[in-house]
């Protein structure tokens, strides 16, 4: 029971650090995008592989570092799930600022 809900705070802490990092990423690139600064399509997220790459690289850390948190079959699902409640919180207030601002 420990584990699982450690594992599931882990996940959410990835999920939501990852979320905004691209957060921050979006609004970096729409600021550039509204003054004109990007040369063609390639340069719109600049960098979101290597976010990826970073998400990745740190989910199978987690796995090496925090091996208590893998120790049966079902725990690694509940970090999956955490990282997926963490990003999609950020993606559900993005969205409600989004729909407010359009109101």
């Amino acid at each position: 029971m420990f584990a699982s809900i450690a594992a599931l705070i882990v996940g959410v802490l990835i999920g939501v650090a990852f979320g905004t990092l691209h957060n921050v990423a979006r609004r970096k690139n729409e600021k550039s995008e509204a003054e004109g600064s990007f040369k063609s399509g390639w340069s719109l997220m600049p960098g979101s592989g290597v976010r990826v790459a970073y998400l990745l690289i740190t989910l199978f850390l987690i796995q090496f570092i925090c091996p208590m948190l893998f120790k049966n079959d079902s725990t690694q699902w509940w970090v999956s799930a955490g990282v997926v409640a963490g990003y999609g919180a950020i993606l559900f207030v993005q969205l409600r600022q989004r729909l407010s601002a359009h109101k």
